[in-house]
């Protein structure tokens, strides 16, 4: 079992790391700040009695789970707070259309469009569902070096195996995704 000596070694050899990642998402120093304690807390609240093998891969899905959290709220906060008067036509004729007013406000920004959206949320149903076929060890490699963002010695240890064994099923899983992704016509 861990100590709360081995969980605050952990939190402190992976907060520096966490917090440029996070800065590098946000472009924020506080709000990665507030984004790494929070994954911290919740690694400590929930996970505190896991075994220390498991730490790096459940605070790397923490963290990340955090950033979108964060980006979420930015997201509604902001559609929340924008000012209507923001919308007003320059028009004299008083002709003023609040969906025309966004629409152009979102092509504008690059969002895309609705088709783009649904055709992208597909895509990725289907790479989700190819990975959950992969075998166990191939399925867990690629997700912890591809997904977790672990290194391989960091995935090794994780694994209980070698880093070469980490390598071979990382690339065996990488081939199996691309043929069947490439066969579903799918090409990244």
């Amino acid at each position: 079992m861990s100590s709360d000596q081995d969980l605050t070694d952990f939190l402190r050899s992976v907060e520096k790391r966490a917090f440029k990642r996070t800065v590098y998402a946000v472009r924020d120093d506080d709000a990665a700040l507030d984004i790494v304690q929070d994954a911290m807390i919740r690694l400590a609240e929930r996970y505190a009695d896991r075994p220390v093998a498991e730490w790096p891969m459940l605070f790397q899905r923490i963290l990340s789970n955090a950033t979108m959290d964060w980006f979420r709220h930015q997201k509604v906060r902001n559609a929340v707070l924008h000012n209507f008067s923001d919308f007003e036509g320059s028009g004299d004729d008083g002709d003023f259309d609040l969906l025309e007013a966004l629409e152009s406000q979102d092509a504008r920004a690059g969002t895309e469009s609705s088709e783009n959206t649904v055709s992208r949320s597909q895509t990725l149903q289907v790479i989700e569902a190819e990975v959950g076929n992969l075998p166990p060890r191939q399925r867990e490699a690629f997700l912890m070096r591809y997904w977790e963002e672990l290194d391989v010695a960091e995935t090794a240890i994780a694994m209980g195996c070698s880093e070469g064994s980490v390598k071979t099923h990382c690339s065996r899983a990488v081939h199996a995704l691309a043929k069947a992704l490439s066969a579903r016509g799918i090409s990244l």
